[in-house]
């Protein structure tokens, strides 16, 4: 048996080690293409002292919940601490470095707001249990506006919930509940991020490299700058098996027993760069092909999805984020002053009255593998990048990077040419970053191998498992496992969600907060 693996991100990376680890298929006989010169998806992490480091994003990790990722990353070795794996060494990380923000939210006046209060009426509260305690069947395509009145999107719950999750009023209920009973611990301590957990250095550095080295040590060819253009199905009775694979460098022909996993969709699919004194490009799908395939494949056959739900209205899944690279220390000695949170503490700190809605995290320090002593990098986003500015008069989307430095540093009041003095600002636009999050209908995700699937798993954040959040490693991650044992009949139980929400004491400290 040969396994093929469509796409380079963390869910087919996940597949490629389940397959070896679990069914005991030989590295060797598992193949990656990537498309792009860089392996791992979503979590990328680039550039250099000099140029600038990149992150597109970063995501959300616990260590109360991502019962998958922790299965996978215990059988990782780190690529730093010999004798132990990346979980091992998150665990110690985060022992050092805890979670707890003082300044999460920041108003119009420089002023950290007290979010000891969620700020919600008695009508914001009934309507969110209602919400809440919906069925899926029932909420079904529509938005979260559908259930909250205009007054809920001003509550400093909102803005903090909103922020942490990328979540917007007209994103899925449905996917805004499954976030209310997946991260219900975090419901009470929203307000300072403890239960946040962070890697040593950025998710590619930290997830991703160890991955890729432990994979490549065990025989699996990753092919990078490898497009591929078509998957060639036989449809027999009612069973779809795939015979070939069509990519840049020529065809595969596929056996019955050979498997094939694809990374149906991306959320950072047809991103785009700025620099100090450019805006980035307005990239689409157009520009990228990134979503052919996909769209190929689910043409006819509605067990594989409905990619048009996902990736036909941009002004509602995109948002703009940006990386610096500072080489003075005043920034970051000015920010924790003014948060009272060392680096890598604190989390995000939200400017809620910014028109553009404008969130930075200062990370511990270095932020990625070999980053020179006397070098500091900080991330940011924005959930409304097409308003105009507090302080500089244009779109973020506009915006070369100083001028979004010279934005940050209005809401900050800070001296643009003190603490930005050696600063280089690299915006990223991402036009379907949250694209996972439109309205959909349950038939919209195919299920990680369809119905009638004899050889093709789907691994990405675009396919349907239940009680689980988009927008994750996890998802990805739990997606792979699903798909790997039951096309290989692995008899081990996939780790199940761990449902807090259900813990009496878990209910009751949400109850006491949202009646602060």
């Amino acid at each position: 048996m040969k396994a093929y693996l469509i796409g380079g991100g963390i869910g087919s990376l996940a597949a490629a080690a389940f397959m070896i680890r679990d069914a005991g298929v030989a590295g060797g006989d598992i193949t990656i293409f990537e498309a792009l010169p860089l392996a791992g998806g979503s979590l990328d992490g680039g550039g250099d002292p000099e140029r600038g480091y990149t992150l597109r994003g970063g995501r959300m990790l616990t260590t109360d919940n991502y019962e998958c990722t922790w299965d996978l990353f215990k059988s990782i070795p780190s690529l730093e601490h010999p004798g132990r794996t990346v979980y091992d060494e998150t665990i110690a990380f985060n022992e050092l470095h805890k979670s707890h923000s003082k300044a999460r939210l920041v108003d119009r006046n420089r002023f950290r707001v007290d979010v000891s209060s969620m700020g919600f009426s008695m009508e914001d509260r009934l309507e969110l249990v209602k919400l809440a305690e919906a069925d899926e069947a029932t909420l079904g395509n529509s938005a979260i506006t559908d259930w909250l009145s205009p007054s809920f999107f001003e509550t400093k719950f909102w803005y903090m919930w909103a922020t942490t999750f990328a979540f917007q009023p007209w994103h899925s209920a449905v996917e805004f509940k499954r976030y209310l009973h997946r991260f219900m611990m975090e419901f009470s301590r929203i307000e300072t991020l403890a239960g946040v957990k962070r890697t040593v250095y950025n998710q590619y550095d930290s997830l991703v490299r160890p991955l890729i080295h432990w994979l490549q040590n065990q025989g699996v060819r990753l092919i990078r700058e490898c497009r591929v253009d078509d998957i060639l199905l036989s449809e027999q009775d009612g069973l779809t098996t795939v015979t070939a694979i069509h990519h840049s460098g020529g065809v595969i022909e596929v056996q019955p027993q050979d498997l094939v996993f694809f990374q149906n969709g991306s959320m950072t699919d047809a991103s785009s760069f700025g620099s100090m004194r450019e805006a980035p490009p307005k990239l689409t799908k157009r520009d990228s092909q990134g979503w052919v395939l996909w769209e190929k494949l689910a043409a006819g056959r509605p067990q594989f999805g409905n990619p048009a739900a996902f990736n036909t209205s941009i002004p509602e899944s995109w948002w703009e984020s940006f990386t610096v690279t500072l080489k003075d220390p005043v920034f970051f000695d000015s920010m924790e002053r003014f948060t009272g949170n060392q680096a890598g503490t604190g989390g995000l700190v939200t400017f809620k009255d910014s028109n553009w809605l404008l969130s930075v995290v200062l990370a511990h320090q270095p932020h990625f593998a070999g980053q020179p002593e006397g070098v500091q990098v900080f991330w940011g986003y924005a959930l409304h990048p097409d308003r105009i500015g507090d302080f500089v008069a244009k779109p973020m989307a506009e915006c070369s990077g100083e001028e979004i430095l010279r934005e940050l540093c209005g809401h900050l009041n800070f001296d643009y040419d003190e603490v930005m003095a050696t600063a280089n600002c690299i915006p990223c636009r991402m036009p379907y970053i949250t694209s996972m999050f439109m309205p959909r209908h349950y038939s919209d995700r195919p299920l990680p191998v369809p119905e009638g699937s004899r050889n093709l798993a789907f691994v990405s954040q675009f396919v349907e498992v239940p009680e689980d959040v988009v927008f994750t490693v996890e998802y990805s991650v739990r997606a792979a496992q699903m798909a790997v044992y039951q096309l290989l009949d692995v008899r081990r139980e996939v780790p199940p969600v761990s449902h807090h929400d259900e813990s009496l004491k878990v209910k009751f400290d949400a109850l006491v907060k949202a009646f602060k």
